[in-house]
């Protein structure tokens, strides 16, 4: 077997692996180091846990630092001579302890540009330029626009994780992020699995690439115990409180699907006294790196995560992971309970599924080739009867149970019947169209289009007898709208006057106010035009 002074690597660089105990590449390290020593572009596939993370970081340290004549030159301001893109912040961030554990003796700069932190420290730490620059493709984006970087003196580029990268949707950000780079670069597209996207996302950017894909001896799915629990909807609570009370369990994760559940998932662990933490997207960077370190340290027993957390988490005592709810994607899985059974060691991972998850459960079994679904529930699944979302079963009659067909109301009787009796049978009777009579016998016939409410024999829109001269109702036998009848006053004289008064003398007897005296409206008692002022006042007396 090969050693790591063996694949070519400077001497500082293999002083500095052996002293974190490592003697003996792994097979994907073995592949991808010498063709990144040549300046070869590389294709890598391997599982999660096969050391895909050294298998870069110790080449680029190579070129970097002790093989590069020119070391000492000095950098372009925002610039970068090495870009190393990652899907999550955690990742990143393990790349970058990476760096700096095993380029302790290479005196290079690292930079680490990620979501969720302040922009201010990472524009200062860009603003000299560095030699290794690891970040989220949002973020730097984000600098990019801003032209607080620049990319055109990057002489390699590495995409890790990239099939998670596709899942968040990255994909349009990375070709963004490879267009703005020199030509004449070498390229690393490292990934746990190989869908046609990123397939073509290589043939694309990569030039004439060596493809290392890694068939490890013990995969780390062979080396976790996998178990598939079938519970009742509603019952995941307890049967996850049940799972974790097993003394056998040192570190654990549960996977959730949402934020808010990895939330929920936390306070319930923690009700049952297991000290927890959880980390998602919606938590600060600050408070993911602290839950981080305490799982890391082993302060926290239980840690409670989703998807975009799952490649971050390096920790080689983990020995249960547990899926709460069954990832959407069949290879995020993989990632899930790649978490356990790191560095050769072996894990247990339990999966919890209820009858809405079945067909993710089977795309998992499709993907990994371990039998998870017990024979009974996977024969219904094959005839039809236990396929989530299928409709029920039909009648001996041969009708379906649908909402509104045969089933049930409140009152004893189907939707849609009549309240009342039975609905006659036969031919339904001819409709007339002739017109219409009164009720009785003998009544007189209607015309058509004759006034409602008309005499018998009158003739055609005339006015009835009782109508007053203006045709409106009446009232006590006296018509209404007739000016003729109404009090007849002067014009412009004061209201209510009687017949025949003087002008200027109200119906009620009042007297005007003489010339001169105080009125309340304001006139001071002058007249207007030789009249006598209007009074409100009056007119509410008068009334």
């Amino acid at each position: 077997m090969k050693s790591f002074a063996d694949l070519g690597l400077a001497e500082t660089i293999v002083r500095a692996v052996a002293a974190e105990g490592y003697t003996h590449p792994t097979p994907i390290q073995a592949g991808v180091i010498p063709a990144m020593i040549q300046g070869q572009d590389v294709l890598g596939i391997a599982q999660t846990g096969t050391g895909k993370t050294a298998a870069f970081v110790l080449p680029l340290l190579h070129k970097l630092g002790a093989d590069n004549p020119n070391r000492m030159a000095p950098r372009m301001p925002k610039s970068c001579r090495a870009l190393i893109l990652a899907p999550t912040r955690e990742l990143a961030g393990q790349i970058v302890a990476s760096i700096q554990t095993y380029g302790k003796f290479a005196r290079l700069t690292t930079a680490l540009v990620v979501g969720g932190a302040r922009a201010l420290p990472q524009i200062k730490a860009l603003a000299p330029g560095v030699d290794i620059l690891v970040a989220t493709p949002g973020r730097l984006l984000d600098h990019l626009q801003a032209k607080h970087v620049r990319l055109d003196q990057a002489q390699a580029i590495v995409l890790d994780e990239a099939d998670q990268m596709m899942d968040l949707g990255f994909l349009p950000a990375i070709k963004d992020l490879l267009s703005r780079l020199p030509k004449e670069r070498q390229t690393l597209l490292l990934s746990a699995t190989m869908p046609k996207e990123i397939r073509g996302l290589a043939d694309q950017f990569l030039r004439n690439p060596l493809e290392v894909k890694v068939a490890a001896e013990s995969k780390p799915i062979e080396r976790i115990e996998q178990k598939l629990v079938m519970v009742d909807s509603g019952k995941k609570p307890e049967a996850l409180i049940d799972l974790l009370a097993d003394q056998a369990i040192t570190q654990a994760i549960v996977f959730t699907r949402t934020k808010h559940g990895a939330d929920r998932v936390e306070k319930l662990v923690r009700s049952y006294g297991h000290y927890s933490m959880a980390i998602h997207g919606n938590k600060s960077q600050g408070q993911r790196d602290k839950a981080l370190l305490a799982f890391r340290q082993g302060k926290v027993k239980i840690l409670v995560a989703t998807d975009v957390a799952a490649r971050g988490i390096d920790v080689d005592n983990v020995s249960h992971v547990f899926n709460y709810d069954l990832p959407n994607v069949p290879e995020a899985y993989v990632h899930r309970i790649g978490r356990t059974g790191r560095a050769g060691r072996s894990g247990i991972a339990v999966s919890l599924c209820d009858s809405t998850e079945i067909g993710l459960a089977i795309q998992i079994e499709r993907l990994t080739g371990c039998k998870l679904i017990p024979d009974e529930l996977r024969n219904q699944q094959r005839r039809g009867t236990g396929k989530p979302g299928a409709r029920p079963a039909s009648r001996a009659g041969g009708k379906p149970q649908g909402r509104y067909q045969g089933k049930p109301a409140a009152g004893g009787k189907p939707f849609g019947a009549k309240p009342f009796g039975d609905r006659p049978t036969g031919p339904r009777p001819e409709r007339s169209f002739e017109p219409r009579t009164a009720a009785g016998e003998g009544s007189a016939e209607v015309k058509p289009f004759a006034k409602p409410f008309a005499k018998p024999g009158s003739k055609p829109f005339a006015k009835p007898a009782h109508a007053g001269a203006s045709g409106a109702p009446a009232r006590d036998g006296k018509p209404f709208g007739k000016r003729e009848d109404r009090p007849a006053g002067k014009a412009f004289g004061k209201p209510f006057a009687k017949p025949g008064a003087k002008p200027g003398q109200s119906g009620s007897g009042h007297k005007p106010r003489p010339a001169g005296a105080a009125s309340g409206n304001g006139a001071g008692g002058k007249t207007f035009g030789g009249k006598p002022s209007f009074n409100r006042g009056d007119v509410k007396r008068a009334a």
